[in-house]
């Protein structure tokens, strides 16, 4: 599945989608002067960012994308280490998938696997109005 990105948080952000099936997405983004707060370290808002880019994705590939739409609800983070430099990789798993919720599970890792975030999103699904 293609992702126009151009104009877009993702392209803004360097995030790059790399798998995305029914039970999972993987994205990565880069930390570097877009993504850095200014200490110098990961911005914890860049990781959300990141967080609910894949559970949006997700849940959008397992819905009924002619008749329905998918938003973000809520989502929470967990900062669990901080990161300077390099790429961060996000997998999210979907943990319910519900007619009108999807909760995802998402974690985030550097490139030694050890965990810099832990987030869950709650997705809404709802109907389009084709109504025109």
């Amino acid at each position: 599945m293609e992702y126009n990105v151009e104009n877009t948080l993702l392209n803004s952000l360097g995030i790059e989608v790399k798998s995305v099936t029914n039970d999972g997405v993987v994205a990565t983004m880069p930390v570097d002067d877009r993504t850095r707060q200014p200490f110098g370290i990961l911005h914890g808002g860049a990781s959300v960012a990141l967080a609910e880019t894949v559970a949006s994705i997700g849940a959008y590939h397992l819905i009924n994308q002619e008749t329905e739409m998918c938003v973000g609800l809520e989502i929470n983070a967990n900062h669990i280490r901080g990161k300077q430099d390099g790429t961060v990789t996000a997998h999210a798993i979907p943990m319910h998938r519900g007619k009108t919720t999807m909760v995802w599970e998402i974690k985030i890792v550097d490139e030694r696997e050890s965990l810099i975030c832990i987030s869950r999103c709650t997705m809404a699904i709802l109907k389009k109005n084709n109504s025109g």
